[in-house]
């Protein structure tokens, strides 16, 4: 039992920053600490069960994502709550995305996104469907493998690639449409939102 006690303190005091880091990007800042006392609550009850076929922190990160999954179902049922788990995307490539996937390389909005979450990009990544979030946010932020991902969010390597793929194609496409980039004071990249013009908003 001290053993066990043991083992989740040290496990508390590592991955805890990183959860509650996590899920804000899942399920907003206000949400993320009850969300994670309640991740820690599961791996708690599910640690003697863990058996070590995966990394710790593939696991607890799977714990998270799952537990993110069904606040976000529970708070918005219907229709996008399918969505949540990707189970009305159709998750195969099409002969252009996937030349595309081979042929890609970090581009603009990664390197962004792992330079510094600002407030502008945080806001257009909190806004993608979740499924698309996830992946970003655990290939992004968090750094782990596709591989990774696909044992943390429980679908297929391929499906991952998909997600990915279209993921950082949406998200091209909405920082291109209200982002603009310019080089800040230090002479790196950064961006504002888009201010919508007044004509715009007469017509």
């Amino acid at each position: 039992m001290e053993d066990k006690a043991e083992d989740l303190e040290n496990i508390y005091r590592e991955f805890y920053p990183k959860i509650v880091g996590y899920l804000k990007r899942l399920v907003g800042d206000h949400e993320a600490e009850d969300v994670t006392q309640e991740v820690f609550l599961k791996v708690n009850a599910s640690l003697e069960t863990f058996r070590g076929e995966s990394r710790l922190s593939t696991w607890i990160y799977r714990v998270a994502t799952n537990t993110a999954i069904d606040h976000l179902r529970k708070s918005s049922p219907g229709p996008e709550a399918l969505m949540a788990g990707g189970l009305a995307e159709d998750e195969s490539f099409t002969g252009e995305e996937a030349t595309a996937a081979e042929e890609s390389t970090p581009s603009l909005d990664t390197h962004l996104i792992r330079k510094e979450m600002n407030m502008c990009i945080r806001s257009i990544v909190e806004a993608l469907p979740e499924n698309y979030r996830t992946v970003i946010v655990l290939s992004e932020l968090e750094e782990f493998t596709n591989t990774e991902i696909a044992d943390i969010v429980g679908v297929s390597l391929e499906a991952v690639k998909i997600r990915l793929h279209r993921a950082r194609a949406r998200l091209r496409k909405e920082l291109e449409a209200q982002c603009n980039f310019y080089r800040d004071d230090r002479n790196e990249l950064a961006c504002d939102r888009k201010t919508v013009s007044l004509n715009v908003l007469k017509k």
